[in-house]
């Protein structure tokens, strides 16, 4: 490594008649500090040398022994610190940190932030807005309800009418998944006539004796069947379904009531149930966005 010396040290000349007012000088320490640099000037050496007592305890001797230290070429390495520069400024540097933070990890923050990193009461705002939009899905209670929840019919027609549901806040993911897997065995049962009222042997029969099933009465009865049923539309904290059951059947209503009642009181709280009514007061015709709260699931 070619090393080249940045500093020397040169001290002044002391005439004879200095050096005769004093007799002689106790030796002292020397300590030898050097700054060198190679030929990338992005990386510096620094050398320092140890502490050794002077050769000489003359004055004069000292000085001249120093400037021969000092005018020496460094050759051995061994002793030099090699401090890699651009690394420390890799890591320091803002660039550094702003690669570390990668927006392209969470699109949703890089939207609440990119445009206005440098303006503070702006990116407030939008986190105010979008806490706002989401409140409902970040702040609520993850259990059910202890109030009872709400059954109201509102000229509900078995073949053509939707059917609402209130809940206290937005339903999770979890909770939205329970209620459509409830209501898809719901419509399962029904369209294979599971919820006939007049074919009901063993629940109207008295409890003191045996149980006794007529299989000639139970082929005989006229089925009862579900005819279709709509996707979970959901709308923040409101939910609607439109249904087609065909028949008039109240045993299917009342399975699907008991139903939600339980997910009510064990789950997600439900505020209410509205059979029938094609508005809702919570319920927008228009808004059909996902960043406004609205969504499909599948039955």
């Amino acid at each position: 490594m070619n090393v080249l010396q940045l500093t020397s040290i040169q001290f002044p000349r002391i005439s004879n008649s200095t050096i005769n007012q004093f007799n002689s000088f106790p030796s002292f320490s020397t300590s030898n500090i050097k700054l060198h640099f190679t030929r990338d000037t992005s990386r510096y050496l620094v050398k320092v040398g140890e502490t050794r007592p002077a050769k000489s305890t003359d004055l004069v001797t000292q000085i001249k022994e120093l400037e021969a230290e000092e005018d020496e070429e460094v050759h051995d390495d061994n002793d030099l610190v090699d401090i890699d520069w651009d690394k420390v400024e890799d890591e320091f540097s803002p660039k550094g940190r702003d690669e570390e933070m990668n927006y392209d990890k969470d699109p949703e923050f890089a939207e609440i932030l990119g445009t206005s990193i440098d303006d503070p009461a702006k990116a407030r705002s939008k986190i105010e807005e979008r806490m706002k939009k989401k409140r409902d899905k970040i702040i609520q209670r993850k259990t059910g309800s202890a109030t009872p929840m709400q059954v109201i019919f509102n000229k509900f027609e078995f073949n053509n009418s939707y059917i609402w549901i209130e809940f206290y806040h937005a339903p999770l993911d979890k909770d939205i998944k329970m209620i459509c897997d409830t209501i898809r065995s719901w419509h399962i049962v029904g369209r294979l006539g599971g919820c006939n009222s007049m074919n009901m042997q063993l629940s109207q029969s008295t409890t003191d004796k045996r149980p006794s099933y007529d299989d000639i009465l139970g082929a005989n009865i006229e089925p009862t069947t579900f005819y279709n049923i709509s996707d979970l539309e959901i709308q923040d904290n409101v939910a609607r379904l439109w249904v087609d059951i065909g028949t008039s059947e109240p045993l299917l209503l009342d399975v699907l009531i008991n139903a939600m009642t339980q997910i009510s009181s064990d789950h997600v709280g439900i505020k209410q149930m509205v059979f029938g009514g094609s508005e809702y007061e919570n319920w927008s015709p228009n808004l059909k966005s996902e960043d406004e709260g609205y969504c499909v699931h599948k039955i």
